[in-house]
């Protein structure tokens, strides 16, 4: 059987890190598995790109702007700038051999200049049969990645939150209307990671008469596995004696991170002397660790880590992972975390309850409190 999955990258992302363990599972069950993307960077066979070349990438680059482009005249604030996707641009991947030879396509995160409606409605008129893995909400609203409080997508959006001007036949109800002409009687089953992300598509107007099924992501456990603290410690440059909280630091300026959260409830650590005073943080990835510089704790900064064991390591030299996140569906890093041993200490929300054992494996905190975060920290650190 031969599968082509489609991506966007095949690093860049949660959707990437997922899409690429898929994709290596179903090889090892024996399928015809390749990926299909536009921004590649392993040097993996299986995985092809939709061109190359210096006028290749600078195609893709003016997809990706011209995308961006067109919202600037329709967001309420650049803050929220990529938490929306039109979906007005992309290649014509239908004519790729891949997808021509392949006997399902599994379609997984393809926005930002990589497929648009258009594109889609073309994938779908060659009548294979799609396999559609949501990382997010974005499929069934009218834009947004994630809704927040907003619950418009359960009828037709419009008066969008993301949205400068909102009305009732705004952008976004133009977008779902658009989806749900494209998606009419579609050979598509829709998967999502998390429990959560299914109960929200099955109540959204556009997917509640599909197929939606619920598959956590795989994770290979002789890649992410408990390993000696001590001698990672001395490998990573890290203290010994000291009590080290992990954070991924990608896109801290992302308000849906929690970031301010983490930092409140660090404070109050601090100011109530809940623990002793050995405690250190660790981060990796994309990270300004000034935002921790009104903080009395020593920052360790691996910078960005992109080999697994490396991210592996990181994850075993920790007491605990935080992860603060608003909105999420079912974060990689969690279960990397506790692949690893390493207790998760997060907010109830999205699909990560599904992961989290309270007060086993880790810690649920309230919905953006940041008293309760700290006690978790708390509990965690004092109940290794």
């Amino acid at each position: 059987m031969k599968v082509v999955l489609v991506n966007k990258s095949d690093r860049t992302g949660g959707a990437a890190v997922a899409c690429r363990r898929l994709q290596k599972a179903l090889q090892k069950a024996g399928a015809d598995a390749k990926l299909l993307v536009q921004e590649k960077n392993d040097d993996d066979q299986t995985v092809k790109i939709t061109g190359t070349g210096f006028w290749k990438r600078k195609k893709n680059f003016l997809l990706f702007v011209l995308e961006r482009f067109y919202f600037l005249f329709y967001e309420a604030s650049k803050e929220i700038r990529f938490a929306f996707s039109p979906a007005i641009a992309g290649e014509n991947i239908y004519k790729n051999n891949l997808i021509k030879e392949a006997d399902i396509i599994h379609i997984h995160w393809f926005n930002q200049g990589f497929l648009s409606l258009k594109n889609l409605k073309r994938l779908i008129a060659l009548n294979k049969p799609i396999v559609w893995t949501l990382h997010d909400m974005w499929a069934f609203t009218g834009g947004c990645h994630y809704s927040g409080d907003c619950e418009n997508y359960m009828v037709s959006c419009g008066n969008c939150p993301f949205i400068k001007n909102p009305s009732e036949k705004d952008l976004s109800y133009k977008i779902l209307k658009k989806k749900k002409t494209i998606l009419k009687d579609a050979n598509i089953t829709f998967v999502t990671c998390s429990n959560w992300l299914k109960a929200k598509a099955k109540e959204s107007s556009l997917l509640k008469d599909f197929i939606v099924v619920s598959i956590p992501n795989p994770i290979d456990q002789k890649q992410f596995y408990p390993m000696d603290k001590k001698m990672i410690r001395e490998k990573l440059s890290l203290p010994a004696d000291k009590k080290l909280i992990l954070f991924a630091a990608a896109n801290i300026s992302d308000k849906r991170k929690g970031l301010s959260y983490l930092l409140k409830a660090l404070e109050l650590v601090e100011k109530n002397n809940s623990i002793p005073t050995d405690l250190e943080i660790v981060t990796f990835g994309k990270s300004d660790d000034s935002v921790f510089n009104n903080l009395p704790f020593n920052v360790h900064n691996l910078g960005i880590l992109s080999k697994t064991e490396k991210i592996a390591e990181a994850y075993n030299a920790a007491d605990l992972f935080v992860l603060p996140s608003l909105e999420d569906n079912l974060p990689n890093t969690i279960m990397e975390s506790l692949a690893c041993g390493t207790p998760v200490l997060a907010f109830k929300t999205g699909g990560i309850p599904e992961m989290i054992d309270h007060k086993k494996n880790g810690y649920l905190a309230d919905y953006k409190s940041a008293e309760d975060l700290k006690k978790g920290l708390v509990f965690i650190l004092n109940h290794p």
